[in-house]
């Protein structure tokens, strides 16, 4: 017994199959009176939307890949949130592929391309260089996110690190630290990100008549808030002296408070702490977390809008594009050391 059709449904709700397209496809552009009535009789039939009939009807599917390294990073939640819910403006839905942030995993990716269940991917690539992912051929149109060098032919949208990096480092200098530490980076391989974020760190010092040192550096095993504190407490166990700390993540910086707290060092009178990314952890942690804030809506939306234009034909040289970014100020990295 077949399911219901898309002329069911518009049959159902007295409309035309185009009509019941536009709502299924979330098209921006329908009265809410008309997706009530539309969405009232796909509810009443159970009619549920048959990807591959879509692509045989007009070559595409309606899905777009998101691909990142790991959705238990907050930041990679928010930013699948934010997907998912801006593609539906635009009439898609997300498909989300995680690559645990390996060689292996991000060529698999790339190598299979979704097998032709999606019409374009959104991509933020940790271990491949710009080079491996130009010698890779895809049959989907692709935009990368984030700080990876892009290859020319490829559209790449991201914030500027190091602008970012300049400014979050030079608020915690105007409340007159002098000895600031960096945690949170790589201790194997270091990453585009953590490269950047390092540079507009040490340029902040420098344009202040701070010379970077390389002791206030502290490295952690991976990007978890578990490592940071394991990495502060080591640095503090073996005389790290520090008046502020600017971390690579909100996570790092989480886990720099616990290690702080641990020894009674307190924030910010102490030590002044910053994180990057702004999730949601970092307005309720103890005290709340001064963070670099990346405008998610802007960068996600500007990226579908590049993968549009791919998807339906642009074939011009990419396009690399900077998303706004703000330094969110609250508890972390307030006043005067003392």
């Amino acid at each position: 017994m077949r399911g219901p059709r898309l002329q069911d449904v518009a049959e159902r709700a007295g409309v035309s199959m185009k009509t019941v397209s536009n709502v299924v496809r979330n098209y921006p552009h329908v009265s809410p009176k008309m997706r009530e009535r539309v969405q009232k009789a796909i509810d009443e039939l159970g009619y549920r939307p048959n990807v591959m009939a879509r692509r045989l009807a007009t070559g595409r599917t309606g899905l777009i890949a998101l691909a990142f390294a790991d959705v238990g990073i907050p930041y990679f939640a928010e930013l699948a949130r934010v997907a998912s819910r801006t593609a539906q403006s635009f009439g898609y839905r997300v498909l989300l592929e995680e690559t645990d942030a390996t060689l292996e995993g991000e060529r698999a990716l790339m190598a299979t391309s979704e097998a032709g269940l999606v019409d374009g991917m959104l991509f933020q690539p940790s271990a491949m260089t710009s080079t491996e992912i130009a010698q890779h051929r895809s049959d989907i149109p692709i935009v990368l996110l984030g700080e990876t060098p892009a290859p020319l032919t490829i559209d790449r949208v991201m914030i500027d690190n190091v602008a970012a990096a300049r400014e979050i480092t030079r608020h915690v200098i105007a409340s007159d630290r002098r000895r600031i530490a960096f945690v949170g980076h790589e201790a194997k391989v270091l990453s585009e990100t953590s490269r950047q974020r390092i540079l507009g760190y040490e340029q902040a010092l420098q344009e202040a008549g701070i010379t970077p040192d390389p002791a206030l550096l502290v490295a952690t095993e991976s990007v978890s808030a578990a490592d940071a504190v394991t990495a502060m407490r080591q640095a503090l166990d073996d005389g790290l002296r520090v008046d502020g700390v600017v971390c690579r993540d909100d996570l790092a910086a989480i886990g720099t408070l616990r290690a702080l707290q641990e020894r009674g060092i307190r924030v910010p009178e102490d030590v002044a702490v910053t994180g990057w990314d702004d999730t949601r952890l970092s307005a309720v942690t103890f005290p709340s977390l001064t963070t670099v804030s990346p405008d998610l809506h802007a960068l996600v939306t500007r990226s579908l809008e590049l993968l549009i234009e791919r998807i339906e034909g642009y074939d011009g040289v990419g396009r690399h594009e900077i998303a706004p970014h703000r330094v969110v100020t609250r508890e972390s990295a307030t006043g005067h050391a003392d």
